[in-house]
């Protein structure tokens, strides 16, 4: 069903003297009609071959509710005469007469008047009735309240709510309102007061059926609904400014897709491992297997370029991880130490460690304030940021060469914590929830919105589960390849409604996450694809890490890349070649 749209300016709201409500009530017609009233009273349905109970071709929609929509859209766009001219040429009233003049009793306060008219609508459910009863005296019993009429208000109380037997608890915290001045002196003033009258109106059109009261901005809702289901069924969607025309079916292409290769990095002297974008999108993180971390940057034009080497680590870095305001960096070596790095000046400000023990993985708490990390004697330790260790969860909480994710609310902890089981530790509610597989998890990651989980396997397949409520598989994407190596996917462009992953046979693969088709597979690396990072904030800028090692970062094929030096930074341009 339709929402409620903002309330109409006064302007578009007409009010009908005693003497025209008692038009509408004994048959005569109104001269001016009250936004969404009806001037079915004059309508005069008038004869015309081919009137037919459907429009359209499906021969669904109804004529009458048809009619009445346009009548309802008309008078919230303020075409009074419009909308009335329609109800009289189409014999089709908005509103039966009982029903304006109910509105509009309850758009002037009348609440006894609109309390006897709702009787003579009929309505067929009495508990439908009572409930709008009770809203109308409702607002009868605070606005007295308003007016300083405490012992009016208390009557209405007693004789007219109460006898309604309904909403107990409500009725008690209305009497509170008397018999309990509260907070500042004055009676009820920390229950809900009056709402505006119009937006009661807006409530009882929620309440009472759409046959008698039209939804506010119905139609609107219908249209907007038909084009975010096109939005959604269209596979290669990725653009906030991909405007949307009511006159043709909405329609992407390809080129929506990052999939030309605009720049080529070169800065790393082996393999790339891994590599992750900023929250904020400004910056690139990558680490090799020549024990080095790189921070890259990426200016206002979309154009990376080297700002920090990080060195120090003496295993090949495994991880990175940013903090919440992306203003430092965790470096993880494998089964190693993890440093803490400030982007702005590359130095390094910590380095965590276990006596005996190797670090495997890391993260961030969302506050900023703590890290944790995978220990290799499987399990998880929590370290303030000047490395006081706060909390280790022991036993079988992660595997030696892991991933880590923790929900931005910081309540719960993901891990693998067997060769095929996810392992979901809510720190709070010490409650553990595992998420198994029939295959070898190879690596996992988190939607941004803590709702997905998105997992590698040994047999070359992607699993998607939801983890929200019911741990469920939703979804699962085939077709690259994976045989000896830890392969990363990652979710990606506009509300991360797109899968990427990097493969062993040296291309990047892209599906729509919804459908689970397979939109591209990108060329353009010699080696296995190790890694895939979505820019979060740019949603046609995708980076992948190889075995080459290189990054490629990926955009839009109409993009012009202005040529540079062919070596700058460790960066070399390109423009989609290879």
């Amino acid at each position: 069903m339709g929402g409620v749209g903002d309330e109409e300016p006064a302007t578009k709201r007409m009010k009908l003297s005693p003497g025209q409500l008692r038009g509408l009530s004994n048959g005569s017609s109104i001269t001016e009609p009250v936004a969404g009233s009806s001037r079915d009273l004059m309508a005069r349905p008038l004869t015309s071959e081919g009137d037919e109970e459907v429009v359209g071709s499906k021969g669904v929609i109804k004529r009458v509710e048809f009619v009445r929509l346009i009548a309802k859209a008309l008078y919230s766009l303020g075409y009074k005469k419009s909308s009335a001219h329609l109800e009289e040429e189409s014999g089709i009233p908005l509103h039966s007469s009982v029903v304006t003049l109910f509105m509009q009793q309850i758009l002037d306060g009348n609440w006894d008047g609109s309390v006897d008219t709702l009787q003579k609508i009929g309505l067929s459910d009495e508990n439908i009735t009572k409930s709008a009863s009770f809203m109308i005296l409702e607002q009868k019993f605070f606005e007295l309240l308003d007016d300083e009429k405490d012992m009016d208000a208390l009557k209405t109380l007693r004789t007219e709510i109460v006898p309604l037997c309904i909403n107990g608890s409500r009725v008690r915290e209305l009497s509170s309102c008397i018999v309990s001045p509260s907070f500042g002196g004055t009676p009820g003033k920390n229950i809900a007061r009056a709402k505006s009258r119009p937006k009661l109106l807006e409530d009882l059109q929620k309440l009472l059926p759409p046959t008698v009261m039209i939804l506010e901005r119905r139609l609107e809702h219908l249209v907007e609904q038909a084009l975010v289901l096109q939005r959604d069924a269209c596979i290669f969607h990725n653009s906030l400014n991909e405007e949307m025309s009511l006159y043709t079916d909405h329609r992407c292409g390809r080129d929506q897709i990052p999939s030309r290769t605009l720049q080529i990095l070169q800065a790393h002297s082996d393999e790339v491992w891994f590599l992750q974008f900023s929250h904020n999108g400004k910056y690139l993180a990558s680490s090799s297997s020549d024990r080095l971390a790189i921070i890259w940057e990426v200016d206002v034009n979309g154009c990376v370029s080297l700002k920090h080497r990080l060195s120090g680590h003496q295993k090949p870095v495994s991880i990175v991880s940013w903090s919440p305001d992306d203003h430092q960096l965790l470096t993880c070596g494998v089964e190693e130490v993890v440093r803490r790095w400030d982007v702005s000046s590359g130095e390094c400000l910590h380095v965590y460690e276990k006596p005996g023990l190797g670090l495997v993985s890391c993260g961030w708490f969302p506050d900023g304030k703590w890290i944790f990390s995978g220990v290799s004697d499987k399990s998880i330790c929590m370290w303030e940021l000047d490395g006081k260790e706060l909390e280790c969860w022991k036993g079988q909480r992660t595997l030696r060469i892991s991933d880590l994710e923790i929900t931005s609310d910081g309540k719960q902890i993901i891990s693998t914590c067997r060769d095929n089981a996810i392992l979901l530790l809510d720190r709070e509610a010490k409650v553990e929830i595992l998420i198994e597989e029939d295959q070898t998890i190879t690596s996992f990651s988190l939607s941004r919105d803590n709702r997905f989980l998105l997992v590698n396997l040994l047999n070359q397949e992607i699993h998607l589960w939801s983890i929200e409520g019911e741990i469920k598989l939703v979804a699962k994407y085939k077709g690259h390849k994976r045989t000896r190596f830890v392969i990363r996917s990652c979710f990606g462009g506009l509300e991360q409604a797109f899968i990427a992953s990097g493969s062993e046979d040296s291309q990047v693969y892209v599906w729509h996450r919804g459908s689970g088709e397979l939109i591209e597979a990108l060329p353009g690396h010699s080696g296995a694809v190790n890694c895939v990072s979505w820019n979060p904030t740019n949603t046609h800028m995708l980076a992948s890490a190889s075995d080459d090692r290189t990054i490629r970062i990926w955009g839009l094929k109409e993009l012009k890349v202005k040529h540079r030096d062919a070596h700058s930074n460790g960066v070399h341009y390109c423009n989609g070649g290879t």
